[in-house]
């Protein structure tokens, strides 16, 4: 996984709530055996009509948004199924950082374990940003070491995460490499 200490990027605003695990990347998608290659399927059914054409209607289809890193989204985002694929879809088409004032339980950790910063932030913020990003565009700087979310005006607001997920992230660490921090004392234990 990769280390994120800070990072700055063009916000998409996704105005959307209760967006679901089927919507981010549909089941029809998941038969590949490897975590790269989701990104083109990314909210397929919202981007694309039937015949594979970009809907003209969708916002992430607009070339203002092409090169977003920072997703603002609603409440409740990630819930239905657990599949783990969502957010490798998410990071594989681009997206670092997922701003939302609430996640599902199972998103909001497999985010975290793949290297994507969830953040949750109050609907009235939120809000604010959306709008920004809505009518014009948006840049904001997300400090994790600070925890906290800037614009360009250097207004920063705090945010929380769980300082376990915190070191994790700043570190490049997945499970495996937590694991092996132990490599000595796992070979010391596999040699009794």
């Amino acid at each position: 996984m990769e280390a994120i200490q800070e990072h700055t990027g063009l916000v998409y605003p996704l105005n959307r709530t209760n967006v679901d695990t089927d919507q981010i990347i549909p089941k029809q998608f998941l038969k590949r055996i490897e975590r790269s290659g989701f990104g083109q399927f990314l909210f397929y059914h919202w981007r694309f009509d039937d015949d594979g054409n970009q809907r003209a209607d969708f916002g992430l289809n607009n070339p203002k948004y092409e090169n977003a890193t920072i997703l603002l989204a609603g409440e409740n985002f990630g819930c239905g199924s657990s599949r783990e694929h969502a957010p490798w879809a998410l990071l594989d088409y681009g997206f670092r950082v997922i701003i939302a004032p609430s996640f599902a339980d199972i998103f909001y950790n497999n985010a975290l374990k793949n290297g994507i910063i969830p953040i949750q932030m109050d609907q009235e913020q939120l809000d604010k940003w959306m709008e920004q990003a809505e009518h014009s565009t948006l840049t904001l700087t997300v400090d994790l070491e600070n925890q906290t979310v800037k614009n360009t005006e250097q207004q920063a607001v705090h945010f929380d995460i769980p300082a376990y997920h915190k070191e994790k992230l700043l570190n490049g660490w997945d499970e495996i490499a937590l694991t092996l921090q132990h490599e000595d004392k796992i070979e010391e234990y596999e040699n009794v």
